[in-house]
């Protein structure tokens, strides 16, 4: 990696993030970091926290003075405004978190290809980085493991390639501090296609306990989580039962974990080896 001015990383304190910004420091950048509660952030002390938030592009002005590079965090709705101010305030290189779905979303104002699209037009360098799956959802099953040694989810027969955050985040900071990476979209999952269920075996081995799978219906499915205070609405939850059912016995179809390789020259991080890093959560 070469030197670079000083990044800013938005949405710092999200899953990814807050991996982006120990492994930017692990590289000798200048970091500052972007959250919405400065306070309460938890960022290592070498991050410079400031405030700003995504959804006001207004408050990202301080933020982006004499920033040369940023980690911009996807929210659609002011995608070009604050690409806009970046490119205003001297910002050169921009690094997108994007999704393994952006490809098919031409079109959707809400997706990933929104943000994307705002920083194709902008005159910045970019890369985008399209992980599939995070193997971080699974700690919203936490406390139903937690609690009661239990998962409640439909199709548990649904494969995946669950992405270890650490991987996103690396492969972001290559991006962003390296050469050869501007115009270059990274897709990629994690190196193991697992149904559901194996992935539940694999957390149970890391814990050393049994997690009970309880296979929900649609009509349960959208009982239990329909909750529109998060945003998660009946469309979203048809959405999400569209897209497991879909790859119920489905080999082959996902992104594997070529791009992590060839950007961080190494294999990609197993399923196993997040659920051993995350083994606390679950306990």
């Amino acid at each position: 990696m070469t030197a670079a001015g000083r990044v800013l990383v938005t949405g710092a304190t999200g899953r990814v993030g807050r991996e982006v910004v120990a492994e930017l420091l692990r590289a000798g950048a200048r970091v500052r970091a972007l959250t919405r509660s400065p306070g309460t952030a938890g960022l290592p002390a070498a991050a410079e926290v400031v405030r700003g938030d995504l959804e006001d592009p207004a408050s990202l002005a301080p933020a982006l003075a004499g920033v040369e590079r940023m980690y911009l965090f996807p929210v659609p709705e002011t995608a070009r405004e604050v690409v806009a101010m970046a490119e205003q305030a001297g910002v050169r290189r921009i690094v997108v978190l994007s999704g393994a779905l952006a490809g098919q979303e031409e079109g959707d104002e809400a997706g990933y290809r929104p943000v994307e699209i705002a920083v194709e037009e902008s005159a910045l360098d970019w890369t985008f980085v399209r992980p599939g799956e995070f193997a971080a959802n699974w700690l919203d099953h936490a406390p139903g493991v937690r609690d009661r040694r239990e998962v409640r989810r439909p199709f548990t027969g649904a494969v995946g390639r669950p992405t270890h955050e650490a991987d996103i985040a690396e492969v972001a900071a290559a991006a962003l501090l390296g050469n050869g990476h501007t115009g270059r979209i990274y897709t990629f999952g994690g190196p193991q296609e697992l149904t559901f269920a194996e992935q539940a075996r694999i957390v149970g081995d890391a814990i050393g306990a049994e997690i009970r799978l309880l296979e929900l219906t649609p009509e349960q499915t959208h009982e239990e989580w329909y909750a529109p205070e998060h945003g998660v609405d009946h469309a979203v939850i048809d959405w999400l039962l569209d897209l497991y059912g879909s790859t119920v016995g489905a080999r082959g179809i996902l992104p594997d974990a070529a791009d992590v390789e060839r950007v961080l020259g190494r294999p990609a991080r197993t399923f196993a080896r997040w659920a051993s890093d995350h083994a606390e959560d679950f306990r």
